[in-house]
């Protein structure tokens, strides 16, 4: 399982990142109608937390079946694996809108943790003017080529788990870029609208608390 997946220039059509989904998957069918999204062509590319929380977060295994949609992993996906492997408390992921994924039968639980397991943490996609970074929650590094590196080393899964919950950027309202990548979005920490520090585009726009499910060409100035 690789940590990390590059996604050369789309040649073909158009690409879209799209902001914490949370079982909101009615609303994202929606706003892909509303920009004429055509599967053929175009690639929608997440920054994770597809489930939890939202009304038909069971939907996420017709999703991830789809060729064109590209999710990182976030903390709500792994929560999910490590409730499997018995390293999630039952009682605090239910109260995190784990429910709806502790109801399902052992075997179905199994096989979405499977499907979840093999989300990379961080995706660079290549763009015509410039790669772009997707990640979850954020990046604990001042370049993206040492967090690409970092995440294929022997700490691999301890910098995997600060990517997808870390707020310290978001705190401290850091605003300096993050070399070596022309921006990166993120998601995780809820914002008003598409939040900007240095680089790092903040998208969780807060669809699953009844406000707005962002979804941003890849290229947007």
């Amino acid at each position: 399982m690789s940590l990390y997946t590059h996604y050369p220039v789309n040649t073909n059509g158009r690409d879209f990142v799209v902001g914490d989904i949370h079982g909101c998957f009615d609303l994202l069918s929606a706003a892909l109608r509303d920009i004429r999204f055509d599967p053929e062509a175009d690639r929608l590319f997440s920054v994770g937390d597809l489930v939890d929380r939202g009304p038909q977060s069971a939907q996420v295994v017709e999703w991830l079946a789809q060729p064109w949609f590209h999710p990182v992993r976030g903390n709500h996906e792994q929560m999910a694996i490590d409730y499997v492997a018995g390293e999630q408390d039952g009682l605090e992921y239910r109260v995190n809108g784990g429910r709806w994924f502790i109801d399902l039968p052992a075997g179905m639980q199994a096989d979405i943790a499977r499907m979840f397991s093999v989300l990379p943490i961080a995706i660079e996609v290549g763009t015509r003017s410039g790669a772009v970074g997707i990640v979850h929650a954020d990046c604990p590094f001042d370049s993206w080529q040492e967090l690409v590196a970092e995440l294929g080393g022997e700490d691999g899964e301890v910098i995997a788990n600060i990517s997808m919950w870390s707020r310290e950027r978001f705190g401290a309202r850091i605003s300096s870029h993050v070399a070596g990548i022309t921006k990166i979005f993120v998601g995780h920490t809820p914002v008003d609208r598409d939040l900007l520090l240095g680089n790092v585009h903040y998208i969780d726009t807060g669809a699953v608390f009844n406000q707005t499910l962002t979804v941003l060409p890849l290229e947007q100035e």
